[in-house]
């Protein structure tokens, strides 16, 4: 008995392996590190136009939209960035949890590898904060120097070294 599965059959079928074999974790999933324990939770606060756990002050920026963030960076920045605290962390699972505190608009959360040698590193981003939202965004991060910033808001990018 010569038995054949339809063509529809077998490509829906090997498109359900191929999504599970290739599917990353969403940013919402914790998974556990080599060690069995689960990733550290970074907690992050974005206000108007800054992330308030990298600067020394809550400025207390009052922008509408993107467009005075741009604003507001330009005729601030060369005063802020140096008193910047960069994170420093350890290699290892972590979950930056970001939350839009009273910013009238979408916001968004984005870690990357610093210059052009971060192209190799790991990098995570996402949107969906609306005003008073706290979403999870999970990374694996290795040695070297990042940045973060969120560029719906727009906010300045903030250091972030890994050990």
């Amino acid at each position: 008995m010569n038995r054949r599965l339809k063509p529809s059959v077998l490509l829906g079928f090997l498109l359900g392996i191929v999504v599970a074999a290739c599917g990353a974790p969403s940013a919402t999933s914790t998974i556990p590190d080599s060690s069995g324990t689960e990733p550290t939770v970074i907690a992050l606060t974005q206000t108007g136009c800054q992330f308030l756990e990298t600067e020394v002050q809550n400025h207390q920026f009052m922008p509408a939209s993107a467009a005075d963030c741009n604003q507001i960076n330009s005729d601030t920045l060369a005063e802020r960035e140096p008193e910047f605290k960069p994170l420093e962390l350890a290699a290892g699972d972590y979950i930056f949890r970001v939350t839009n505190q009273n910013v009238p608009y979408e916001l968004g959360f984005f870690l990357r590898g610093k210059g052009a040698g971060g192209a190799a590193l790991p990098r995570v981003s996402g949107g969906g904060l609306t005003e008073g939202v706290t979403q999870d965004y999970l990374v694996s991060l290795r040695p070297g120097d990042y940045v973060f910033s969120c560029p719906l808001n727009p906010t300045p990018d903030y250091p972030l070294v890994v050990q």
